[in-house]
């Protein structure tokens, strides 16, 4: 059962900042309509610019050793938000004992597809020179990047992360899925219309389909164990539902879960919102899961 705070999250988002979000034509007041509020940093956490691969961005630490290194990938259509916009998430993911790097990849429509892509990959190629390959996550258009940088590491045969976790990932850029239609009204945050329209600032001249742009048209093989999770409201579920069964058919290890009530990128309200801690907390353990399954595998090798 979705709490009261799901709830009024998304009765708030899809009475605010839907109707004023389909209406804007300027980019610049795109981005300010899809920058979250600065939230309060907790005394345990450090936030400290960096630079890895080149692409400037934050690291976010927890008190105590982490467990490991996690690149996030940040969403916000591939044209909005920044490291410093989903603390939110970093800040958890620092809190739950991961080391973690969120990149200012460049973005759209000054710079369109791959580089955003082509950032993503210089950090990761960075932290994986530091030592054992950093795990991964990332939310809608930052779900998506994660897929595509996945893919093209495991095409240039460059160590793959023990797993990696999506929230609400944006894999359909040329925008054929049926929740687009059939959860249109219900969405909190999205008009169905209006998917395709905005991945026109990311896709530029490219093909919507290319399976970098668009993961879901991909052949997902041999990538690492997923976690998936997404929305029962959002015009992107079938971006989700339909990745999980192809990479299932593909071999690939995934854990799909679809929530109730939530609000597109609901993680971002952590912590107001007890099924956003529960999402981040749950996405914490698979990450740790993995990589202690990685470490058990080097042991016994």
């Amino acid at each position: 059962m979705a709490s009261i705070q799901a709830h009024a999250a998304t009765w708030i988002i899809k009475h605010r900042l839907k109707p004023r979000l389909t209406r804007a034509t300027e980019m610049a007041e795109i981005r300010e309509l899809l920058t979250t509020p600065a939230i309060r940093i907790p005394r345990d956490i450090r936030i400290a610019a960096g630079m890895v691969g080149g692409i400037a961005g934050e690291w976010v630490e927890g008190p105590g050793t982490a467990d490991a290194t996690l690149l996030y990938l940040h969403g916000g259509g591939y044209f909005a938000c920044s490291a410093e916009t989903h603390r939110p998430i970093t800040v958890a993911y620092a809190q739950q004992g991961f080391r973690v790097f969120a990149p200012n990849y460049r973005l759209a429509p000054e710079s369109p597809f791959p580089a955003a892509l082509e950032d993503a990959l210089s950090v990761y190629r960075a932290l994986l020179a530091d030592g054992r390959p950093p795990l991964i996550s990332g939310e809608s258009a930052g779900g998506g990047l994660t897929l595509a940088t996945l893919l093209s590491l495991r095409a240039e045969g460059t160590a793959l992360p023990a797993a990696a976790a999506l929230f609400s990932p944006w894999t359909d850029l040329a925008a054929t899925g049926a929740s687009l239609r059939t959860n249109d009204r219900r969405c909190a945050m999205f008009f169905g219309a209006d998917i395709g329209k905005a991945a026109l600032r990311y896709i530029g001249g490219g093909d919507a389909r290319n399976p970098l742009i668009s993961p879901l048209y991909a052949d997902l093989a041999g990538l690492p164990p997923l976690l998936i999770h997404v929305g029962s409201d959002e015009v992107l579920l079938d971006d989700s539902t339909r990745l999980a069964e192809r990479a299932r058919a593909a071999g690939v290890a995934v854990e799909l879960k679809i929530w109730p009530v939530v609000p597109h990128a609901w993680q971002l309200a952590y912590p107001q919102v007890p099924e956003s801690r529960q999402s981040l907390r749950e996405a914490a353990l698979f990450l740790k899961a993995a990589v202690e399954s990685a470490r058990a595998k080097g042991s016994a090798a």
